[in-house]
């Protein structure tokens, strides 16, 4: 009978260095990412689809293009069962549209009034899901960057917070000299 002293390493043993390295790993992605930039990198991929759609609507304030109005009456379908059927006040629908692609995006980029842009962005969403559903891969990632600023809020590079912070009596107001402190 062979007899040996030495004991194998238990597997937590065997692992603790691969669990140290993604530790370090983690911490260091942590470091760079931080909430308040992810927040606005989202508010800004959520806003640039829509923009570029709602300017193409215009062409000049409030003049709404021939184009815009065209697809809503002769090519946009509402794919609802039964369906399709024509949108419903084609006209207005163009008009609240491309208000609307317009005036959220601002809002989202500023970070002012964004869970109100978000949540009119997934509105949107779910319309243009219901014109376009083969478009839903495209659709879903706008819907859940819509969600996530739904639920998170803008983070602190926004109007938003700018504006909390300042009611909340923890900010100099903007225009007393010391905007710094912002």
């Amino acid at each position: 009978m062979i007899s040996s002293n030495t004991q194998k390493p238990s597997i937590k043993a065997r692992i603790q260095p691969i669990v140290a390295v993604v530790e370090i790993a983690q911490n260091a992605v942590r470091a760079f990412v931080q909430p308040a930039l992810v927040q606005a990198v989202m508010r800004i991929a959520l806003a640039v689809p829509f923009w570029k759609s709602g300017i193409l609507k215009w062409d000049g304030f409030l003049q709404l293009n021939d184009t815009a109005v065209t697809l809503f009456t002769d090519e946009f379908m509402l794919h609802l069962p039964g369906g399709p059927y024509p949108y419903p006040a084609p006209v207005a629908m163009a008009f609240l549209s491309g208000s609307a692609e317009i005036i959220f995006p601002i809002l989202l980029v500023l970070g002012l009034a964004t869970r109100f842009a978000a949540t009119g962005l997934l509105f949107m969403t779910l319309i243009v899901e219901l014109t376009v559903p083969d478009g839903w891969p495209i659709h879903i990632t706008w819907a859940a960057m819509a969600l996530s600023l739904m639920a998170w809020g803008p983070g602190k590079l926004s109007i938003d917070r700018m504006l909390a912070r300042w009611a909340r009596g923890s900010a100099i107001p903007p225009g007393r000299g010391h905007e710094t402190h912002l």
